[in-house]
């Protein structure tokens, strides 16, 4: 395993991170033992970030990555947020600030998290972001219960606003650095560099686009990025190649994410990631796939409130 420092902080995460999101049967039913194994075996395959939220199955990821980590708290860079916390339910309160890291912690079975997050900043008042959240986060960062703090979102030109604006510890960005869109490093990636900010990359397989299956129903993308992607895993396969493999191998290849973020939530699934970690960089991708996934590349979605999209 390869580990990078989170920006200025002190801490040195895995390049493949575990997103803990299908422990909450975000993707369809986890067996939780099943589950317990995949982060155990993570831990000993050297995966040490695991990112969670109270919004992954209201709180049902919470819990399972809590009783898995039971007895190896101390092996492991924890990350958890605040502010979302179901489909259309988010409170970016100093209050709920408080209230929701207590009723983390509680659930992970520890008493701090090594990174506290802002979730999907996109979806609340961006003056309330920086004025009221976000300092709300560095009062239980003194108090010790969290030992960095950092927002995560969809939209680019917010996020480089609000860490222009406040100083925080990372930023984690999701679906805007993969094979089906880069924009991340023209719009958000100059900022973290010039501020010295970590950054993490999440969804490196769009949310499921980049895989045999095709992306999920509720996947927000287009039909025109649905079918292009579905035509690529099977050209893949046709050339021998794996379609998820070839799009993480390509996102851990980025010379400034500290962490590449992937759901998992079995040992098979650790095991085809770190595999795929280890597998040679790719230079380019195979003119044949990149003929099919260039025309819609960099094709996005709204995310929030639309005032929030600029």
């Amino acid at each position: 395993m390869l580990y990078r420092k989170l920006g200025h902080t002190d801490l040195n995460v895995s390049l493949l991170g575990f997103g803990a999101s299908p422990l909450g049967n975000v993707f369809g039913a986890v067996d939780p033992s099943e589950a317990t194994r995949a982060v155990l075996f993570a831990i000993d395959d050297g995966i040490n970030f695991f990112d969670v939220s109270p919004y992954y199955g209201l709180t049902l990821a919470e819990k399972r990555l809590g009783e898995a980590l039971a007895g190896h708290r101390d092996k492991v860079v924890l990350a958890t947020k605040c502010g979302r916390y179901g489909v259309n339910e988010f409170d970016f309160s100093a209050r709920m600030v408080t209230r929701s890291l207590e009723d983390s912690l509680r659930r992970l079975k520890t008493d701090y998290v090594d990174l506290f997050q802002v979730h999907d900043v996109e979806f609340g008042d961006i003056q309330q972001i920086i004025n009221e959240t976000i300092p709300a986060m560095r009062q239980v960062q003194e108090q010790g219960k969290a030992r960095y703090i950092g927002i995560t979102g969809y939209p680019l030109k917010m996020l480089a606003r609000i860490l222009e604006t406040i100083p925080v510890d990372s930023v984690l960005n999701y679906c805007r650095y993969n094979l089906m869109c880069v924009d991340m490093d023209a719009l958000l990636t100059p900022v973290v560099e010039k501020l010295g900010i970590g950054l993490i990359n999440a969804s490196p397989l769009h949310m499921g686009v980049l895989t045999r299956q095709g992306a999920p129903d509720w996947h927000p993308t287009s039909p025109d990025v649905r079918e292009a992607a579905m035509k690529a895993a099977t050209v893949a396969n046709e050339l021998g190649l794996d379609l998820s493999d070839l799009a993480l191998r390509f996102c851990l290849d980025h010379p400034y994410v500290s962490s590449t973020v992937v759901g998992m939530s079995t040992q098979r699934q650790v095991e085809q990631n770190v595999k795929a970690l280890q597998s040679s960089p790719h230079q380019t991708i195979p003119g044949a796939l990149e003929e099919i996934l260039s025309p819609v590349r960099n094709h996005v979605w709204i995310s929030g409130r639309l005032e929030n999209q600029q």
